[in-house]
């Protein structure tokens, strides 16, 4: 297999086209000095463990080509820690790339391997570890908020069922008091003392990683700029940073609210024009 990568001063370079999966990764890798091809079905986390070390121990210069996937965050971890290049290209282009129709996992491997030593493969923008990270913060924060929420609805639904309705006020101590004091069924006393207990414990977990963003944003320039916008508080502005990464990567302010999936989606054809709901698609 002919390539058109250049690996560089220092020797030869081994490019792996890596079709991932959760339990395993079906690899085809050639060799760009000999042109040797070879490839391989690697179970995780064993074997590919093995077999990339093995690569790192030689002291060979490899080059990963994968599509972008989750559940992968142990095998790029593995990737930098032995400093093996791993390019993480676009799925969709991937796909789209594609000529035959049948579709297998050596094939996928192959696909992948020929969009990189053809110069073709479709390598996006990957978030460094920190950032990564950061966005767990916010994603937990915002899962813990959603539960609360929850719980908060079963409860107005409790109180709705025996004739108190007040909302907002349900959260205040006289409301927690009135619901307290409803007189219900066993296991409906149950489910409220449960409710109410999981909503005691949720309050202090929120309001401590509302905290932490906060104390976050206080280290992010870019962050506390946004927040000198109107309506823009912390949580809001540490999320738009978080994701758009390197704001240079973007040509214009259309680009990034394509980005974001903030555009309509348009089915247009012709003189005929027609859009839809925003896209919330990348």
């Amino acid at each position: 297999m002919r390539t058109n990568q250049d690996p560089g001063e220092g020797g030869n370079m081994l490019i792996v086209g890596c079709d991932y999966h959760p339990g395993f990764q079906q690899i085809a890798f050639v060799d760009t000095e000999t042109g040797e091809f070879e490839e391989r079905r690697l179970q995780h986390r064993g074997e590919a463990e093995k077999f990339y070390r093995d690569l790192a121990a030689r002291g060979v210069k490899v080059r990963v080509g994968m599509e972008a996937s989750g559940h992968a965050r142990w095998f790029e971890r593995l990737l930098a820690e032995l400093q093996l290049e791993l390019w993480i290209g676009d799925a969709a282009e991937i796909r789209a790339k594609r000529v035959r129709k049948q579709k297998t996992d050596r094939q996928d491997a192959q696909h992948i391997l020929t969009l990189l030593v053809q110069d073709r493969f479709p390598r996006i923008w990957v978030a460094d570890w920190e950032n990564r990270d950061l966005r767990q913060l916010l994603w937990h924060r915002h899962r813990m908020v959603q539960t609360r929420t929850r719980i908060m609805n079963q409860l107005q639904a409790v109180a709705l069922n025996e004739g108190l309705r007040c909302k907002k006020r349900l959260w205040g101590k006289k409301g927690r008091q009135q619901l307290e004091g409803l007189r219900l069924a066993p296991w409906a006393t149950r489910r409220r003392r449960d409710l109410l207990e999981l909503l005691d414990r949720l309050n202090p977990v929120i309001a401590e990683l509302t905290h932490e963003i906060e104390q976050e944003v206080e280290k992010c320039p870019a962050a506390q700029r946004l927040m000198t916008h109107p309506g823009v508080g912390a949580l809001t502005a540490l999320a738009f940073v978080l994701v758009i990464g390197t704001a240079e990567r973007f040509q214009c302010g259309k680009q990034i609210a394509s980005y974001l999936g903030l555009v309509p989606a348009e089915d247009s054809s012709g003189e005929r024009r027609r859009l839809g709901h925003i896209s919330k698609q990348g």
